[in-house]
């Protein structure tokens, strides 16, 4: 195994230690250790895919894994950022969705998932053909934007939890309209890359012309 995939495969290892130091409570700081492991596992995206360019280490395993470590990080990551609650003001607040109200982390996050799907399935169906569909710049603008928008919301459950009484008012109404600006980019940049890859690559849609029997 190569270092790209090992890399990939740290990325994946990575993954429910993030969700357990995120749900963890009785461990001091857990959310902010919880981006922080977030961030290293967004960080080996771009790592992994870069040292096999560079070296000529594309291999069909990280073809494999790559795109799977991706989308579970990702999923994983708005899974929690949906259903784990976190309480202010040192628990006297009821707990809450970090993306609050709840019905605008459901949309946001149906919206990203059915992306993904969509273009999952029409990368299978152009591998029948024989196609390779390269990731386009959109695609690597929005899963930039994903990264950021998790990595924000994740450092601001931290900073709820622990410094309530700091942020309370103007300072906090700020980081939440900062979180929903990044949330909007973010599900914007989702729609029109799923939309311009499918449209860029249209000819996979085209049926291959069938040879007549004699």
């Amino acid at each position: 195994m190569n270092l790209p995939n090992k890399i990939t495969l740290c990325r994946i290892c990575l993954i429910p230690l993030f969700v357990f130091f995120f749900l963890a409570d009785f461990v001091p700081y857990g959310k902010l250790i919880a981006a922080f492991l977030f961030a290293t596992a967004c960080f080996t995206d771009f790592l992994d895919g870069n040292i096999a360019r560079k070296r000529g280490l594309v291999t069909n395993m990280g073809k494999f894994l790559d795109p799977i470590a991706d989308k579970v990080l990702v999923m994983a990551g708005l899974i929690v950022a949906i259903a784990c609650p976190i309480t202010a003001n040192g628990g006297v607040n009821p707990a809450q969705p970090i993306l609050g109200p709840s019905w605008v982390g459901i949309v946001a996050v149906v919206i990203i998932l059915a992306r993904e799907f969509v273009v999952s399935a029409f990368r299978q169906i152009a591998a029948t053909k024989k196609l390779v569909l390269a990731a386009d710049m959109y695609g690597k603008v929005k899963a930039v934007f994903q990264f950021i928008t998790l990595i924000y919301y994740f450092v601001y459950a931290f900073i709820v939890e622990e410094f309530y009484y700091a942020i309370a008012g103007t300072a906090n109404t700020v980081l939440g309209i900062v979180g929903y600006v990044f949330l909007a980019i973010t599900v914007i940049l989702t729609i029109i890359s799923g939309i311009k890859y499918i449209v860029g690559n249209r000819q996979v849609f085209k049926d291959e012309p069938k040879e007549e029997t004699k």
